[in-house]
């Protein structure tokens, strides 16, 4: 889940139900509201259509950034809840707490975190890859993929989101968001590129979920502010599923302002994309601090505390 690109401008409707409330001060005190991050990213829509629908928001100090600076603000301690690319959250799980049950993740493709190739992976020993993404966890993924399962070490560089131009200098690129979106469904079958999902990839090696992003809340935030953290949580499980419940909804109202249409995005929101978070996806992330610790930053046994409800 990751880098920002073309953005959802209208999430949802005006005049719906009344928006439920983020718990407010003691009497007499200045109420405080969470500042929370957004990830304006497809794949992040239906976790907050709901919350603009009714009217959720309202009661958040919400800023949209690309994850990378969402990831940063949240570690500086700049924002209260957000977003958190999982390499990012694994290197910093003493100060953070997961909101249990959502994530952005799949259980198989993801249509949108992809590894885009001219020739087979098994021929990019020494290749060039570009890496169109500052998503540290994509990365991350595709290199564990390319060098452990493939046995391929090619030479990395980061480069804009452009699958033509990154073909220009690259053998393969990493893409992810609604790039590779893009990338997959429209520009590499033009171009006679191969495509290769990275989650359905992970879930052939492993036999697991992927987690590409958990929800988090800083520590401190937590022990200050219990109850406003509990019910941002729950202001997102309640969109998430009002989102999920009217998928064909959403799906039709971001088709009109991007180059998918509805029943694209309507498979994309609710086959491709795992927005949970149990024992499965908390297995994969154990197993992905295992195989990547050694290079990465954080101990292969990490420890995810997650928020009591």
């Amino acid at each position: 889940m990751d880098i920002m690109d073309t953005a959802p401008r209208d999430p949802g409707d005006a005049g719906q139900p009344a928006p439920s409330t983020i718990s407010g001060a003691a009497e007499g005190e200045h109420p405080t509201r969470p500042r929370v991050g957004h990830i304006q990213f497809l794949n992040c829509l239906p976790l907050y259509w709901g919350m603009a629908h009714s009217g959720a928001l309202l009661d958040m100090e919400l800023t949209k950034d690309t994850p990378d600076h969402l990831n940063d603000m949240l570690v500086r301690g700049d924002l209260d809840i957000a977003p958190i690319s999982l390499v990012e959250f694994l290197r910093h799980a003493d100060d953070l707490v997961v909101l249990p049950d959502i994530a952005v993740g799949s259980d198989g493709p993801v249509m949108s975190v992809v590894l885009v190739s001219q020739v087979p992976l098994d021929q990019l020993d020494g290749a060039t890859v570009a890496l169109g993404s500052t998503s540290r966890t994509s990365v991350r993924l595709a290199r564990l993929l390319l060098e452990e399962r493939d046995g391929v070490h090619p030479r990395y560089y980061t480069c804009p989101p452009d699958l033509a131009l990154m073909m220009q200098e690259a053998d393969a690129g990493v893409l992810i968001g609604d790039a590779a979106l893009r990338a997959s469904l429209h520009d590499a079958p033009r171009l006679g590129l191969h495509v290769h999902d990275l989650g359905q990839e992970w879930k052939e090696w492993t036999g697991l979920p992927f987690v590409f992003a958990v929800w988090a809340a800083r520590r401190d935030f937590l022990a200050r502010h219990p109850d406003r953290v509990r019910d941002v949580h729950r202001a997102f499980l309640e969109s998430r599923d009002m989102s999920m419940a009217r998928v064909d909804k959403v799906a039709a109202q971001a088709a009109r302002w991007e180059a998918f249409d509805a029943a694209t995005l309507e498979r994309y929101f609710a086959e491709a994309l795992d927005f949970s978070l149990g024992e499965r996806q908390l297995a994969g992330i154990a197993e992905f601090a295992r195989r990547t610790a050694h290079d990465t930053g954080y101990p292969s046994d990490v420890r995810v505390s997650l928020l009591d409800p």
